[in-house]
């Protein structure tokens, strides 16, 4: 699909240019950090992802606004001569076909006027996708396209199309989602907009019990039950994976040290990729059979280990104060 988009625009600070080859066309170049408001206008067919965008946005600690009846948009950004403040957030404004006033010409007119004010860093981006994709789209979540009431799908989607092709030809950036998942649409909004090195997740390292119930909401689980059980050991019963005497009985285990090292191995391949797509929180959980003595000792090491990669996770040992009970633990085999 071409892309024939108008002339070069007010720069806004970005932290990545996407190749074309993503369905992305920008014509905006990034700039360094000033006092300006930011200000990103985002529209486009309906189906195209203009939640998902304006939902990611925010994520990025945007300020956003959706279905903004464009015609106020003078009057939310304020006047020129307002004092100026380094903490206002970026702001980003989406309206579609739907909103009160829509009226292609009418919002190229007053964006040309915001450009040119020296308080504003504008920017407009446009989700474009062809008619086949929207009408799947469409009929697989059995929504009514919204200029499609007296009319078919496709018909709504042509008018539609002909409405917005002035905005579209005018935008700084073009997102094409014909072929991008949800996931690949987050990730390029991010990348436009964002900051230039995905941010961190958030990580958490656990231990639990297996008897005592799985975690509900962790991302990975590892059970560690095939390393020999110290509460079988009289002396080690009453102690847990933090003491010494508990983590020299579980490294004598002959599994514990090869199988340690390629879930660390696995970690440290998953983790940046958890980050380039966005996640914000990531849980990796160790279990046992009571969660006190092999996943604590095990949590604490990986939590370790992962310091020592650069990491900063969060240790979280759930059933680490649970009495220590042969019920629990059932029968030695």
């Amino acid at each position: 699909m071409s892309h024939d988009e108008i002339g070069a625009r007010t720069p806004f600070p970005s932290s990545a240019q996407a190749p074309k080859s993503t369905g992305i066309v920008n014509n905006f170049e990034p700039s360094s950090p000033d006092n300006r408001q930011r200000l990103l206008l985002v529209t486009g067919l309906s189906g195209a992802g203009k939640s998902t965008a304006l939902d990611v946005l925010e994520d990025l600690g945007w300020e956003t606004i959706d279905n903004f009846p464009v015609r106020l948009l003078d009057r939310l950004v304020g006047e020129p001569n307002d004092p100026p403040s380094s903490q206002r957030a970026p702001l980003a404004i989406g309206f579609d076909s739907r909103t009160r006033g829509f009226v292609p010409s009418e919002i190229i007119a007053l964006v040309k006027s915001l450009t040119r004010r020296a308080d504003l860093a504008v920017t407009f981006m446009f989700l474009d996708c062809n008619t086949g994709e929207l009408e799947r789209r469409y009929n697989e979540t059995r929504r009514r396209h919204p200029m499609a009431q007296e009319r078919t799908v496709s018909e709504g989607i042509a008018a539609e199309r002909e409405l917005l092709d002035p905005l579209r030809r005018w935008a700084d950036v073009v997102i094409d989602t014909k072929d991008l998942s949800s996931n690949d649409l987050q990730r390029h909004v991010r990348e436009l907009f964002g900051d230039e090195q995905p941010a961190e997740p958030s990580l958490t390292i656990s231990s639990f019990g297996f008897a005592r119930g799985m975690p509900p909401l962790a991302d990975l689980v590892f059970d560690m039950r095939f390393l020999d059980n110290p509460h079988w050991v009289e002396s080690l019963r009453e102690l847990t994976g933090k003491d010494p005497q508990v983590a020299e009985h579980i490294e004598r285990d002959p599994a514990f040290t090869e199988v340690f090292e390629q879930i660390r191995a696995l970690l440290l391949t998953l983790l940046p990729r958890y980050a380039a797509q966005g996640k914000a929180y990531v849980h990796v959980a160790f279990g046992c059979t009571g969660g006190r003595h092999r996943s604590v000792f095990t949590a604490e090491r990986m939590a370790q280990s992962l310091r020592e990669a650069g990491f900063s996770p969060t240790v979280r040992h759930r059933n680490l104060a649970s009495r220590a009970t042969d019920e629990i633990e059932g029968e030695r085999r």
